[in-house]
């Protein structure tokens, strides 16, 4: 029995089952998590027992063998993970990656020093610097983008592991191994610096990019936030004009109704009273909510809608200080807001309606939105909610209001009936 490669291999998985568990965030308690990540890792402790001891000679058992530690390997990632998506199996071949370097580098150890307990003693070093480097470096980068709903093109991103595992095992391991030919041992140490150069630099490139999505959103609603407050502005400062000449005009319409009380014309009192009523309903500031930056952006929205001819059904109770991020709260607001406007302006005249309900207290938050629809609604599989046909740069309103449901723990359920979609997000403080 070689104990050494046994041994180099163990070390290997306890390390690959460690990187797993920490780079994962769990879907089930941390004991159940412990015990599959155990028994993932005894599953790939006897696969290496039979394809080094039980069949050593074997290249057609060493190849299944190593499919099925594969398969093992992505499929814990995927069962402990809270979100199943490609991003998990991304970081479930970015795992097999730095763990075969350790055995890489074990295998070196052991080819320059001949001592079998120095090359298994370093090989233990080598993975746990590699672990906490990675820790130190990348997993609050990794997590803050794993958290994050948007997935598109994380597929692409999967083919760097791969590539990269296959290109090691063909020159570290298959068809001959480094112990056989020396000589590659430069070119795999100039790999494995590859590597990490490369992970680095795509997961900051993601990072910036991310961050970059995020201050246009935050643009696009600081911008609507300036144009509702310049509206409001216009809105405070032509009603104070016009109640300035009403006040003005108060008193000949006070002298006009005592000389048609002397007249005794009623009629003609009642339509001046009218009158008057109607100029200060004209210039009368609607206010929605206490809360400032809500009323400001609902403002925009309502007056939005009117260009639109668009019929409001709003039902609004949000209280001046809220328990949510108010910038994040106001965004999801106007996104669902303009989604629905967006979706009924061009229909006709009597299907131009929209039924918005928004309640949020420190006990809990929720927001309704009902609007007809004509074409169709296509869902996508992983978060339920509707995918944007006008490409790539679309639908980021979307995304926005699912990161802030995951952020506050709420939970959002969209589904079309008679005609109507409706999407419902809600969560209890």
């Amino acid at each position: 029995m070689d104990y050494f490669s046994n041994l180099s291999y163990m070390i290997s998985h306890i390390f690959l089952m460690l990187f797993i568990y920490l780079f994962i965030t769990h879907r089930y308690s941390r004991m159940t998590t412990r015990l599959i990540c155990f028994n993932s890792f005894v599953l790939l402790t006897v696969t290496d027992c039979i394809k080094l001891n039980v069949f050593p000679d074997n290249d057609l058992c060493y190849f299944i063998v190593t499919i099925a530690q594969i398969l093992i390997t992505q499929l814990t990632g995927i069962l402990i993970s809270k979100k199943r998506n490609t991003k998990v199996l991304f970081m479930g071949l970015s795992a097999s990656n730095y763990v075969i370097i350790g055995s890489v580098l074990a295998a070196i150890l052991y080819i320059y020093t001949g001592k079998r307990f120095p090359a298994l003693f370093g090989s233990f070093v080598i993975h746990a610097v590699l672990l906490y480097f990675l820790c130190k470096n990348i997993r609050e980068i990794w997590l803050r983008q794993y958290e994050k709903e948007y997935t598109k093109g994380w597929w692409k991103l999967c083919l760097i592991p791969v590539f990269f595992y296959c290109s090691f095992s063909c020159i570290a391991f298959f068809p001959r191994t480094l112990y056989e030919d020396p000589e590659n041992i430069l070119g795999i140490l100039c790999f494995v610096v590859t590597m990490f150069v490369s992970y680095v630099v795509v997961l900051q490139y993601v990072e910036s990019e991310a961050t970059q999505k995020n201050i246009y959103l935050k643009n696009i609603l600081f911008e609507s936030y300036i144009k509702g407050l310049e509206n409001q502005f216009y809105l405070v400062e032509q009603s104070e004009q016009n109640l300035k000449i009403l006040r003005h005009d108060m008193r000949h319409f006070s002298g006009m109704i005592s000389q048609l009380l002397d007249q005794q014309e009623y009629d003609e009192i009642r339509r001046t009273l009218s009158y008057i009523d109607d100029v200060t309903d004209e210039n009368k500031i609607v206010k929605y909510s206490n809360n400032l930056m809500v009323n400001t952006i609902i403002s925009k929205m309502m007056k939005r809608a009117d260009s639109f001819h668009v019929k409001v059904n709003l039902d609004l109770a949000v209280e001046k200080d809220l328990p949510v991020n108010n910038y994040e709260f106001s965004a999801v607001i106007a996104n669902l807001f303009e989604n629905a406007l967006i979706c009924v302006k061009d229909f006709e005249p009597e299907k131009r309606q929209v039924d918005i309900i928004v309640h949020c207290s420190f006990r809990q938050l929720f927001i309704q939105t009902k609007n007809a629809y004509e074409k169709e609604i296509i869902f996508d599989s992983q978060t339920g909610l509707p995918k944007s046909d006008k490409g790539e740069n679309h639908g980021l309103g979307m995304q926005s209001t699912l990161a802030f449901s995951d952020k506050i723990d709420g939970s959002i359920d969209c589904f079309c009936e008679n005609g109507i979609f409706h999407l419902i997000l809600f969560a209890k403080f």
